[in-house]
This record gives C-alpha cells, structure tokens and sequence, in this order.
C-alpha cells in the first residue's frame, strides 16, 4: 500500500506542474462512430500502426547512429562491424530495416483503406494532403536509408537517382551538385543524405504528423460508408455532430484504443520475427563501379519505377521522368478538391475500385518484370570480348595501356567497341571525334548522366592513358574533336532501368 500510494503521489505531483490529464484526456476520450466497432474497426488501425512504426524507427535509428559512421571510407565497415561484432547489432539493424519495410507496406494500405471509404471528402481534405506529405516523407526515408547502407546497391542507386534529376531543365545540374555535394560521388554525398535521412525528413514527417494527428482529431474519424449516404458540405457536420451525441458515439479510449494496442502489439511481434529469420539488409558488396562482380539492384518498393524506365522507350524517358512525378503528386493532392462531396461507398464508386485494383495490378507486374529482367549492361564483356583489332593496331603504347584499363575497369559492360560490349551507353569506337580531351577527363572523373565518377578509382596515370585511348578512338584519318557537341558526352542517353559500371 505505501508503495501504491508513493506512486500515486508522484504522479500527482508531475500532474499539478505538467496539467498532463487536461491536456491529453479530451484527446484519448473524443468520440468516434460506434459503427467502426460494429463494422469495420479492424480497418481503422492502420494509422496509429504507422505511427507506432514510426516510433520504432526513431528509437532504432538513434541506436545505430551511435556505430555507425557517416564517412565514405568508413560506412561500410561500420554496418559489417554492426552485423559481426556489436552485441545484438545485427538484430537492431534487422528491426530497423523490416520495421521501415512494413511501415511503407502499412501507410500504403492506409491511404488506400482511406480513399476507398471516401474519407478524404469534405471536411477532411487536408488530412489527406497532409496524409500525402507522410507518404512522400516515408519514400524518402526508403530511399536515403538504402543510400545510407553504402554498398553497391546503394551507390548505383543514387547514380540513377541523381541521373534523373540530372534531366531537369535548367536547374538540374545545380540540383545533383547540391544533392552530391560535389561533382562525384564520395564523403560529402553521404553526410548529405545522412543530414536528410536523421534530420531534414524527419522534421518534415513529425510536423505534418502532429498536424494530421490534429486534425484527425478536431475533424473526427470518418464514420463507415452507407450506400446512399452522400457527402454534402452543407450538412455533413451537423449531421456527423448528431452521429456521435446521439448515443452513437463511443470514446477513443478504451475501446477503439485497446483494438489498436492489440494489433500494434501484433505487428511490432511480427517485426521482431521476421527480424531474427531473415536478419538485416546488407551491405552487400562494395560501392566501387569498377568491381566487375556487381549485380546491383535497387530495393524492392523501387524495382516497379525501375522496369517503367527499362521498357519504355528511349525517347519517352525524359518526359516519364520530368512529367510522371508532377501528374502523380497533382493527382494526391487535388483528388479531394475535386471529388470531395458525393457517394463515398466503394460500391457507388466503381472508377475509384477499379483504379486501386489496376494500380496494385500494375505495381505488381512492374515489380516482378524488375526483379526478372535481364541485367542491362554487358556483365560478361570485360572477359569475353577483345578490343577489335582494327583499333589496337593504331594505337601507341601509352593509348594501348588505355585499352587496358577499359577492360580491366569494367567498362565495356555498358560500352560498346565496334558494336562488341554492353548497350547501356554510346558505342565508343568514335568517341574521339565527337569530344575533346578536356571533356573526355571530366567525364571520366567526374561522370554524368548514368555514368558513375571514377574520379576516386582511377589514379591519375590510369585517367591519363585511358583518356588517350579514348581521344584515339575515330575513324582513320579523321581529326580529333576540337569542341564537344552539346548533349554528347560518353556517358550518352543510356537506359535508367538499372545503374551499370
């Protein structure tokens, strides 16, 4: 009893200073429609699921930052000292990495349980604008996360990424330097995205969550969709009022609250299972685009965007990357000014059914067609395939040592001579006449467009012969390049479907 009654006092002592119970009780005891316990409670979770993933994530993430290193020349072996030698540090790393998976999984299928109810209509449309810039935020999370594993995966995958915003008019080019922190990719790209994936990102999801949690709040939790049941902003809240007065109401707490601990309690068992049986993701290889072993493959929530880009068309590339992201994003967030009054029952909507099941349809023939196909580079070039002996015969010995290390660093997987090598990049059997030796070192060095910088890989007598190889590389008698062409570099279009040496 004195041991009860010494708690009780002091929490009745943080109570009088912090008002704790005022604060938080209207909150935890606001009305919601009894209807979700009869109906459809169970679908209504999701969100406080996300958030508890969340949290997860935070506390997970501090954990880590506490080894891991966020320095080009030591990331890697910080994850592998992770993974080998902290106590637990694999398992911690696992929790983390299936705790991300499965909170993208469960925002997914929360703003899809949202827009198939119709709770995105009035008054709630800015929760669901809100709701969007959670789930842009919980992408980027994804993506600097992979970045931050630092092996080869992540390093081609930020090569690709930043060949896409490369492609921006005007202002691209400022944007990868921005993003890279320089013209190639080393220790200032990845405190970048360690500053964006600890930070930047971070802040901007707890804000528009306090917002969102805010409104969800004063708007209310939308109550189950009725046939016939149409949304009209004249009287929607009034009526909505009357719902949860007229004995139609129940408090947040304990009921509803309780259905959301048990399956919050679920999940995060879940996540620890799948945590100990499959362990964490990676680092796999080395983030070094001259190794020739290299498979790299982005992960799994980016393989459908991936196989958009491999089997379209090169023409149409540019305009799917520069116009796709504008339509998607536009559509999320005018879709409730639009279509904010009316039928919310799903069977009174059979466009917006339809569309979920084509969209799920689609990403998931995406998924499986990048996980499927073929490797788009070259992988066996370096080994199978010569440089013609029309080029080598022409070539003096500080050109021939060029060749060399064109072969040895993995270049004709993506690189074509006389038609012979990979089809990612320009066939480079007249590179020499289409741009200058200045700008054959900046390509090497620093890289462009899908082509990685081997600026740190190279040592500057391998830089000098292979750009001497290259800048020998033209039709006979024909004159070396003087002024590159605009738009022409080695690197060339390339496909963006997957980031090869």
């Amino acid at each position: 009893m004195h041991v009860l009654k010494g708690i009780k006092n002091v929490l009745m002592w943080f109570e009088h200073r912090l008002v704790l119970r005022e604060t938080f009780w209207p909150i935890v005891r606001h009305p919601v429609p009894r209807s979700l316990r009869r109906k459809v409670g169970w679908m209504y979770v999701l969100g406080s699921t996300a958030m508890t993933l969340l949290f997860l994530q935070v506390a997970t993430g501090i954990a880590l930052s506490m080894v891991y290193v966020p320095s080009a020349g030591e990331a890697y072996e910080s994850l592998n000292y992770l993974n080998f030698q902290v106590p637990l540090g694999w398992l911690l790393r696992a929790i983390h990495n299936w705790s991300a998976t499965m909170m993208l999984i469960v925002v997914v299928l929360h703003m899809t349980q949202v827009f198939l109810a119709g709770a995105y209509k009035y008054p709630r449309e800015l929760t669901w604008m809100l709701g969007v810039v959670l789930f842009f935020c919980t992408v980027g999370m994804a993506f600097t996360g992979q970045v931050l594993r630092w092996d080869a995966d992540s390093y081609w995958g930020l090569g690709v990424g930043a060949a896409m915003i490369g492609r921006i008019p005007y202002i691209g080019p400022a944007l990868v330097d921005l993003m890279m922190g320089g013209p190639m990719v080393g220790g200032e790209t990845l405190s970048r995205f360690f500053a964006l994936h600890v930070y930047i990102i971070p802040g901007i999801l707890f804000a528009a969550l306090g917002a969102h949690l805010y409104l969800v709040v004063r708007k209310g939790i939308s109550e189950p969709p009725e046939v016939g049941n149409e949304v009209d902003p004249e009287t929607y809240e009034e009526e909505y009022e009357k719902l949860i007065a007229d004995g139609e109401g129940d408090p947040f707490f304990p009921g509803p609250m309780a259905r959301d601990a048990f399956f919050i309690g679920f999940t995060l068992l879940f996540v620890l299972a799948i945590a100990v049986v499959f362990g964490p993701d990676g680092p796999g290889l080395s983030p070094d685009p001259a190794n020739v072993a290299v498979e790299p493959v982005p992960d799994w929530y980016f393989l459908s965007l991936f196989a958009v880009l491999a089997l379209s068309p090169r023409s149409l590339e540019t305009y799917i990357i520069l116009i796709g992201p504008i339509i998607v994003v536009g559509v999320l967030f005018m879709l409730p000014i639009f279509a904010g009054r009316g039928e919310r029952h799903p069977f009174r909507r059979p466009v917006a059914v339809l569309s979920v099941v084509f969209i799920f349809l689609a990403l998931s023939v995406l998924t499986w067609l990048g996980v499927t196909e073929p490797w788009s580079p070259h992988m066996n070039a370096w080994t199978g395939d010569a440089v013609p002996v029309n080029i080598v015969k022409r070539l003096s010995p500080t050109e021939m040592q060029g060749a060399v290390v064109l072969q040895l660093k993995a270049c004709r997987n993506c690189h074509a001579l006389d038609g012979i090598g990979g089809k990612r990049g320009p066939d480079l059997t007249h590179v020499g006449s289409r741009l200058d030796r200045p700008a054959l070192v900046r390509q090497v060095v620093q890289g462009g467009g899908n082509m990685p910088a081997y600026g740190k890989q190279l040592t500057g007598a391998q830089i000098t012969a292979l750009v001497d190889f290259l800048h020998a590389c033209r039709p006979e008698n024909r004159p070396p390049a003087v002024v590159p062409t605009p738009g022409d570099g080695v690197e060339g279009p390339g496909k963006l479907s997957r980031a090869g040496p």
